[in-house]
């Protein structure tokens, strides 16, 4: 990259004024300006930074200086905000002491988890056989098709408050019989 002659940055546009001036005169409304674009100071900086610089190599070239500036700051934080949308960032991963409190983006279980499921699913399945058919029906008909006690009295001839106290006996059955086997709710 070859460096600029000391002379070419004092070089006048069409207008009277020099780098040196625009610089003086811009760079605190520019940083300003950037800085309610970019939202960021140390970005907003760098905005104004390579505006001034990208002015200095076509200064002789630029007929209003200062609108071109005003403009490649524009640009450049429409730019920056545009690509910073792209960006993922990087989560470090925790510390050792850390609580894990980040959620992982695969919600299925793992291999080991689907097979204790499945058992403990196949348990349930054989403690529903250990009841009788009336205790069977009655769970069928709260958890397979969702009625609730009023509905399932309705269809059995039962009250709804023996239709609570069947199903609780019931599945309190059940429930010991999971945990006599080592299945913890």
């Amino acid at each position: 990259m070859a460096l600029m002659q000391p002379e070419r940055a004092s070089v006048k546009p069409t207008g009277s004024e020099t780098i040196e001036a625009l610089f003086a005169a811009l760079e605190s409304p520019l940083l300003a300006y950037a800085l309610r674009l970019a939202g960021d100071r140390a970005t907003a900086e760098d905005l104004v930074q390579d505006a001034f610089m990208k002015l200095h190599a076509q200064f002789a070239e630029i007929r209003e200086p200062r609108r071109w500036l005003y403009r490649a700051v524009h640009n450049a934080a429409l730019n920056h905000r545009r690509d910073s949308g792209k960006l993922v960032p990087f989560d470090p991963p925790p510390a050792a002491d850390a609580p894990d409190t980040a959620e992982t983006a695969d919600t299925e279980p793992l291999p080991d988890e689907m097979i204790a499921r499945w058992e403990n699913i196949g348990l349930v399945r054989l403690g529903l056989e250990t009841l009788d058919a009336r205790s069977r029906e009655l769970i069928r008909l709260k958890f397979h098709d969702n009625l609730s006690y009023k509905e399932i009295a309705a269809r059995t001839g039962l009250t709804a408050s023996h239709v609570g106290y069947l199903l609780h006996h019931a599945l309190k059955g059940i429930a010991g019989e999971l945990a006599r086997k080592g299945v913890e709710p």
